[in-house]
């Protein structure tokens, strides 16, 4: 990205509206309700052959020292440091309010250049207002209508104008070719051999050449938030005591100890019966999202709360979306009978969660940040484990240790043959048994190869998924050809 372009404006003028339109994807929540973005959202835009970076902002409004629209005010004055460009968005259908006129002036003060642009300009009745805004002494205003994407034409010229009066070539490395990775051709087919093939995981690869995504999930006012800002050392976040200030998913980008990682903000999730209000539910299904995107997922509890029925039904959605997890108690500095805490949170995820059974928790403070080093190489651990890869031949000898210790049962005095086994997938690891009559093998015997599978490969506290086919060894035939 070559700049970085901010919107900005009060409350409800459509900039997350346009934010979408501009990166192509749905990324941040859009709701008729003023106020639904109060972290500053990345993404990378585009009009045309014009590529940048693209931030979405709180919407601008006045408030105490301390308060949240204060906090907010705090996170855009941010994201305009960062800025190349400002684009002002008001509302061309309400005209230009003394709110806009409030805050016309205090970017007029900053040095960052500002674009204004009229938003909702799709019928007749915006005509009035957009002619208000030269009252602004922000200069000529574009009309766009960010929900129906007119008027990009203009925008797009506009910033190429402004990019050359400060100085900034907008195609720069338009034609490096050095920058671009060519992944088209990776090979994803089987390599041909006997019963020491080695599969080749398409995603694996992929992920080699991304970030690490990880999640941050909770209920309300666990300390999500404040986690992020901890780990990356500054207030990117908004926090404060109100529960519920993160209303949709932000991602952030970090990297730590070499590593490359992708973090994800998420709103706190509260029992279904308790989700009434349409942001709510729209700020539930955007943390789920998150969660389906993320490789490993941090669990954050509040550890004067413990751990509750809302905490395992989170912990049963990551497993069931195959995500790592791990546990983490936050605000440990104001436990006392920290020993009862971990005793009965053990306890819980025994009773409670035996498909992850030997998952990892950790307890620090967020807020301090004492306790914190160990979270990112547990974060780490449980990545390598998700990708864990057994070949071929070791796990059919662990197969056939496995069924001598504990022979499959017989069902309708018939007995079920377990002919051959290989990891199919990683991310999470992935296996498939072939048997003369899958669908008689209790799931009690499934459980117990998982169980063993765990143990002997040492893959604690990551899901593990078996899959059951019929049919004969399908590398039978490439064995006796290599005999």
């Amino acid at each position: 990205m070559v700049f970085t372009l901010a919107i900005v404006g009060r409350p409800n003028v459509g900039k997350s509206t346009l934010f979408n339109r501009l990166v192509g994807k749905k990324l941040a929540l859009v709701d008729d309700t003023p106020g639904v973005t109060r972290d500053r959202r990345g993404g990378e835009g585009r009009i045309a052959d014009l590529e940048f970076l693209l931030i979405d902002t709180a919407g601008l409004e006045e408030g105490d020292v301390g308060s949240l629209s204060e906090r907010m005010k705090a996170q855009t004055a941010q994201a305009l440091k960062e800025a190349d460009i400002a684009l002002m968005l008001y509302d061309a259908r309400a005209g230009v309010t003394p709110m806009d006129e409030h805050f016309a002036a205090w970017l007029r003060r900053t040095e960052t250049p500002v674009i204004l642009a009229a938003n909702k300009c799709e019928g007749k009745i915006a005509s009035v207002g957009f002619y208000e805004a030269y009252a602004l002494g922000l200069g000529e205003p574009v009309a766009l209508s960010a929900e129906h994407g007119d008027g990009l034409a203009d925008l797009y010229q506009v910033l190429v104008e402004t990019l050359k009066e400060i100085g900034i070539d907008p195609y720069e490395g338009e034609n490096d070719d050095s920058s671009k990775d060519n992944q088209k051709n990776l090979d994803t087919g089987p390599v041909e051999g006997d019963m020491d093939y080695e599969f080749i995981d398409p995603d694996a690869k992929e992920a080699q050449i991304r970030p690490l995504r990880l999640a941050i999930v909770g209920r309300p006012n666990a300390g999500k938030s404040t986690l992020i800002n901890q780990l990356i050392g500054e207030d990117r976040m908004i926090t404060g005591p109100e529960a519920g200030l993160t209303r949709d998913s932000i991602s952030v980008d970090w990297e730590w100890d070499g590593l490359p990682v992708k973090l994800f903000d998420t709103a706190g999730m509260r029992k279904r019966a308790r989700v009434s209000e349409k942001l709510e539910k729209l700020s539930v299904a955007d943390a789920l999202r998150a969660i389906q995107f993320a490789e490993v997922v941090v669990l954050l509890l509040d550890a004067e709360l413990g751990i509750e029925r809302q905490d395992l039904k989170i912990a049963e959605h990551v497993v069931s979306e195959g995500r790592a997890l791990i546990i983490a108690l936050n605000k440990w500095d104001i436990v006392e009978n920290r020993l009862d805490v971990s005793r009965a949170l053990k306890d819980v995820l025994t009773r409670s969660l035996p498909q992850l059974k030997g998952v990892k928790f950790l307890h620090f403070s967020a807020l301090t940040g004492k306790g914190l080093q160990n979270l990112m190489p547990m974060v780490a651990e449980a990545n390598e484990l998700w990708n864990a890869r057994i070949s071929t031949s070791v796990f059919n000898r662990w197969l056939a240790d496995a069924m001598e210790k504990h022979p499959a049962p017989s069902v309708s005095g018939k007995r079920i043959k377990i002919r051959y086994g290989a990891q199919i997938k990683t991310r999470p690891p992935t296996f498939a048994l072939f048997c003369n009559r899958p669908e008689g093998l209790p799931d009690s015997y499934i459980r117990y190869l998982e169980n063993e599978l765990r143990r002997d490969f040492d893959l604690p506290g990551v899901p593990i998924r078996i899959l059951m086919k019929k049919g004969q060894n399908p590398y039978e035939s490439r064995r006796k050809k290599h005999r």
